[in-house]
């Protein structure tokens, strides 16, 4: 970490996905050693996701913000942190964590929170929908009605296993028509079971959809997904485990801005967040706009 020394900080959780106690006791052993002042304490609601809450802690004078919760909370967080040089220390919480195993953030809460004050900071790309942020993956398609498939329950038993159970009910689904017009180039038309557009490229299970997806390149990718039969999906499946080059039915593009069109409504997804069905998706890239505090590169 840049030599700033202590910093005013705050901490924003969520109830729902983290022990609050053990949060409050590892934070607090952590920013004690390193000599820093105790932070301020947020927890989120069903009402208040984090976004508010950050922004006043901001307000009332945190210049670092610790989030402490799933990729929904860290995404609602972000939001109102974007475009700021206020930076973020993600806790994770909850099923995905996503965005911090793409960071390479490390799971355990006392060890993620010592980044703070031992790490670096990254400053990273993030995407936007209808001005609302994403981190890790925005998406049309199978992936958001996976996500609308599977129980909060059966999340919380399973971990990410649940999606595949989730997942599996949607299989058989029709195909959407899509158009998807990347920046100014020519418009795809194609028949696709999802269409992604990526900040990072790991998903669940630490399968490893677009490997060459960065986070501060200034760049979204944008995955089409065509299986036809279950066959398919087999194959693509089995391609993505074995981490082939290039696998079947789905192609990736890269660009800054996409606009992704169905001629009838779909579920989208917003980092794991199912959102308002549409018929659109347009996306854009907010170039390094957001500052996180990660694992300090080997001398």
């Amino acid at each position: 970490m840049d030599d700033e020394g202590p910093l005013r900080c705050a901490v924003v959780s969520n109830p729902a996905k983290v022990d609050i106690r053990q949060v409050r006791a590892d934070v607090t052993r952590v920013l004690d050693g390193a000599g820093w002042p105790a932070p301020d304490w947020y927890e989120t609601t069903p009402e208040e996701p984090g976004a508010g809450l950050v922004e006043q802690a901001v307000r009332a004078g945190a210049r670092l913000m610790f989030v402490c919760g799933g990729d929904g909370t860290v995404r609602s967080c972000a939001g109102a942190l974007a475009g700021t040089r206020v930076p973020m220390a993600v806790l994770p919480g909850g099923t995905g964590n996503l965005l911090a195993a793409n960071l390479g953030i490390p799971t355990d809460t006392a060890a993620a929170a010592h980044l703070a004050v031992a790490g670096t900071r990254r400053r990273i790309d993030v995407g936007e929908v209808d001005g609302e942020v994403f981190t890790v993956m925005a998406g049309m398609g199978f992936d958001a009605h996976m996500l609308r498939a599977t129980p909060e329950p059966l999340k919380a038993r399973l971990g990410w296993f649940a999606y595949l159970l989730g997942g599996a009910r949607r299989l058989r689904d029709r195909p959407m028509r899509v158009s998807v017009a990347l920046d100014d180039r020519v418009v795809l038309h194609r028949r696709a079971r999802s269409v992604l557009v990526a900040n990072v490229g790991r998903l669940q299970g630490g399968l490893n959809l677009l490997p060459d997806a960065s986070p501060d390149n200034g760049t979204l990718d944008i995955a089409i997904v065509t299986p036809r039969s279950l066959a398919d999906w087999a194959r693509l499946g089995t391609a993505l485990l074995l981490r082939l080059p290039r696998p079947p039915r789905m192609e990736v593009h890269r660009c800054r801005e996409v606009t992704i069109r169905s001629v009838a409504t779909q579920a989208r997804e917003l980092d794991g967040d199912v959102v308002a069905t549409a018929a659109r998706l347009h996306a854009r890239v907010r170039p390094r706009s957001l500052t996180v505090c990660v694992p300090a590169e080997p001398a």
